[in-house]
């Protein structure tokens, strides 16, 4: 059967042409996926940002994992054996035993990726279109999932679109590539005519004046003057008989650069959670931020205003369509949506960060009529509008194709030579890492 690949810079149109299509085929035996799944279900309009860490609010009553997945498998079809064999392939190829028993809006963002893919293939669908499929998947699952797309391919009569923004996914079996361009899509290619005629990314894209500019940003008088930007000692984080982090210890000291590493459902963005003061149960843990030792007298808002962050719990949580700028604007007050008016001061700086960013043009214009990877540059420059002393990028290419992952590399590693930065940052690609990675620390998943 076919593979085919839908490609094309952010805001080429291809979640158009993909709506469109589906639009004209209106079949019961089309599957998609969007890149929105990666960030889960909006739970009835009920998620904020840090519900995924107090799961105390949430309704017990809802079905967990395993439950919802075996709901999908049963309304799919018949009870076969070669459906069952299909589904323990499934639950094999992603790990799927370690989190049955979880409730989806407690899964990682490769988790709940892994979840979207399995209840999707259960359907048996003569046409499966999947947007980022490979997004949120750590390295060994990407090459299990391409795998597991090309038996699919010849081994039934389903027919696959894949919809990348990271063109060096597409797959070697892929049949056809065809290229969005201002929403047309040019006559389809092979992959190897597809490459041959891409111009090479330059090594960097940010222009020496916007680089000279940020380097030239004025420092404030209100940092913290301190050594320790994290210390943690043997930090255990448990939900029930389950155990996300067991005696983790870190020190991270001003003015290094982190990355931080592991499969899917290893506690990353758990632990990350922790040094944001977003998780209830960092008052419990033996956790110093910026030389203070949590429960010490500061506020959660003390801590946030050094921090500039993003994350697929940020995106998701980002369901108000508010103009672009104002969403910028909310990070200078570490708010999901904004609850102040900035004064044009303010302003001024949002439109530096989204001119920075290529995105000066979007200012006014609403977050969720935005492609996915707009989107994303949007909350990048969110987490940076505030200079923050403690950059937190949590998977912040997602989206993103590769001119604009090079010019994010450039600002990320521009502004880490400035004074009194330090930047942690989770990707499950080793080259999204930016130059100035120094430090990893990696995480085991607790099985």
């Amino acid at each position: 059967m076919k593979v085919t690949a839908i490609v094309g810079r952010n805001a080429s149109g291809k979640t158009q042409y993909i709506e469109q299509l589906r639009r004209r085929l209106a079949s019961d035996k089309i599957r998609y996926i969007a890149f929105s799944d990666s960030y889960g279900p909006n739970v009835d309009g009920q998620y904020y940002l840090q519900l995924r860490w107090n799961q105390h609010d949430i309704d017990h009553e809802t079905p967990t994992v395993g439950e919802l997945l075996e709901r999908a498998y049963h309304m799919a079809g018949e009870d076969t054996a070669e459906r069952r064999m299909l589904r323990q392939h499934l639950y094999t190829l992603f790990h799927m035993d370690e989190f049955l028993d979880k409730y989806i809006i407690t899964l990682s963002s490769g988790e709940l990726r892994k979840f979207q893919l399995t209840k999707t293939l259960f359907a048996n669908p003569r046409l499966l279109i999947m947007d980022n499929p490979f997004i949120g998947l750590d390295a060994e699952t990407r090459d299990q999932l391409k795998v597991l797309l090309r038996e699919l391919a010849m081994g039934s009569e389903t027919d696959i679109m894949l919809v990348l923004a990271k063109t060096d996914d597409i797959p070697e079996y892929t049949t056809e590539v065809v290229e969005l361009r201002d929403g047309e899509p040019m006559p389809p290619c092979s992959r190897a005519e597809y490459y041959e005629r891409q111009q090479p990314i330059p090594p960097h894209v940010l222009s020496p004046d916007k680089r000279d500019a940020l380097l030239a940003l004025p420092y404030t008088d209100k940092d913290y003057d301190c050594r320790r930007v994290v210390d943690m000692h043997d930090v255990s984080i448990r939900y029930g008989e389950r155990t996300i982090l067991n005696a983790v210890s870190w020190t991270v000291m001003n003015g290094e650069r982190w990355a931080l590493t592991g499969q899917n459902g290893s506690g990353k963005s758990t632990l990350l959670s922790l040094v944001c003061a977003d998780n209830p149960q960092s008052y419990a843990c033996d956790i110093t931020l910026f030389d203070r030792p949590r429960g010490s007298g500061e506020t959660i808002w003390d801590i946030k205003r050094h921090i500039g962050y993003v994350s697929p719990e940020m995106h998701r949580s980002y369901r108000r369509n508010l103009p672009a700028i104002r969403i910028v604007a909310s990070g200078l007050m570490d708010s999901v949506g904004l609850y102040a008016v900035p004064d044009e001061q303010d302003y001024g700086k949002c439109r530096w960060w989204l001119e920075l960013f290529g995105i000066g043009r979007l200012a006014d214009r609403p977050f969720l009529q935005l492609s996915s990877g707009e989107q994303r540059l949007v909350l990048l420059a969110r987490a940076f509008v505030k200079d923050p002393q403690l950059l937190i990028l949590d998977e912040p290419l997602h989206g993103l194709d590769l001119w604009n992952r090079r010019l994010v590399k450039d600002i990320i590693e521009t502004f880490c030579q400035r004074r009194n930065k330090t930047l942690l940052m989770v990707t499950h690609y080793e080259e999204e890492l930016p130059a100035v990675i120094t430090q990893k620390k990696s995480l085991a998943r607790n099985l």
